[in-house]
């Protein structure tokens, strides 16, 4: 079913936690103290199903359970198909891999020179700074690693990632993830960011980010000083639905656009939460109205204990489809593969070039019509008002 937006506003406000006093609500490390990472907390605030229950006795066997009380108020308690409920609250199926499944699907140790630094593409670098998120997306692609819980005892290595790239003038484009860089401290991110400004050859800095998402609250007028005194410094946020786009995210983005950071967004395409052409059409829109240029759709990763979420990757492209044309250009991502096993990401895209040849291309539009380009100049002629045109204002004799 797809989504229909309330235009009159956007959800904001405490919900189950409204006798917390707000400047606690408002502070983000209250937030974090407070996240749900308890099968019994999730009882008392819902009635889970068989299924939901079994995946959260399961999880701290391979992907933590957290969810702040913010991000919690956006679960529909009475829908077990809620989109944001599928996205946060384990299940069992988690516990079966398919053979196809891996715990690394992009590939990314066998490509570490250093801990916590992927060197894949020739001219940048992937920078894993921290194993923590503010809340754990059931499709992680870096479960493996984020909150140890499968014993993956990672440790980010920093002064060894920054020799490397200090020692690597190839390297322009560095992009700091994890876990969750916006978890560090504003003293020890301002640290890394400083580092990384001062290295000559290094020209583009990113962050990929879900906390002004889960904790919009951590988007402080500090952390905005922070980016503006060392940017630009570019951001991916990842929201999946609509029901995400709150009036805090927005607010979170304003801070952001304010603070110099240009923004993008990252979905990941998942059953039940986004595989809908009006769910898909509704997210790209708000997305604009927050400052935010939808980037990349992903396929989900194939990472264990995944397929209960994983798409086919045609309904991706019939996305794709439904948006050309239908929408502004600004407001269609990228569909993407991270090709398994470490090949990077593959661009998806509907088939418009119907043929090429020597002698023309033939496309076809939106609407389905072919049009015709033709690739071979042909000898042409001036008509003799053009001609007489060109002499009057003395271009040719």
């Amino acid at each position: 079913m797809s989504y229909q937006e309330d235009r009159s506003s956007w959800f904001a406000g405490q919900g189950l936690w409204e006798h917390i006093p707000a400047e606690d609500w408002r502070n983000w490390t209250w937030q974090l103290k407070n996240r749900i990472t308890r099968v019994e907390q999730l009882e008392d605030l819902m009635e889970l199903t068989p299924e939901e229950k079994q995946g959260c006795y399961f999880a701290n066997k391979k992907l933590a359970l957290a969810i702040t009380p913010y991000f919690f108020n956006l679960v529909d308690t009475e829908d077990p198909h809620c989109p944001i409920r599928r996205q946060v609250i384990p299940r069992v199926e988690e516990m079966t891999t398919s053979p196809e499944e891996m715990l690394d699907p992009c590939g990314e140790d066998g490509n570490m020179p250093v801990p916590g630094l992927v060197h894949r593409y020739p001219d940048r670098v992937l920078f894993l700074v921290t194993d923590r998120c503010a809340a754990y997306c059931r499709y992680c692609t870096r479960s493996r690693l984020v909150s140890n819980s499968q014993g993956y005892d990672f440790h980010p290595e920093f002064e060894q990632g920054l020799r490397y790239i200090e020692s690597h003038p190839e390297i322009r484009d560095v992009l700091l993830s994890g876990g969750d860089p916006l978890l560090l401290a504003d003293r020890k991110l301002d640290y890394l960011l400083g580092r990384l400004r001062a290295i000559p050859h290094l020209e583009f800095i990113r962050i990929g980010s879900r906390i002004p998402v889960f904790l919009p609250q951590r988007i402080t007028p500090e952390l905005g000083d922070i980016f503006d005194r060392h940017g630009p410094i570019w951001m991916s946020i990842h929201v999946n639905h609509p029901k995400e786009c709150t009036l805090e995210l927005k607010e979170a983005c304003d801070r952001l656009a304010k603070a110099g950071v240009p923004l993008g967004n990252q979905s990941v395409l998942l059953k039940g939460v986004n595989d809908d052409a009006g769910i898909m059409k509704s997210l790209v829109h708000r997305l604009l109205r927050m400052r935010v240029r939808p980037y990349y759709l992903y396929q989900c990763d194939l990472i264990t204990g995944s397929s209960h979420l994983r798409v086919d990757p045609r309904k991706g492209l019939e996305i794709i489809e439904s948006l050309r044309g239908h929408t502004t250009g600004y407001a269609i991502p990228q569909f993407v593969v991270d090709a398994p096993g470490g090949g990077g990401k593959v661009p998806l895209n509907p088939e418009y070039v119907k043929k090429i040849t020597d002698e023309e291309l033939v496309v076809r539009n939106f609407a389905g019509k072919e049009y015709r380009y033709p690739l071979k100049a042909g000898v042409g002629q001036l008509s003799q008002q053009d001609k007489a045109d060109l002499v009057e204002a003395q271009y040719i004799d």
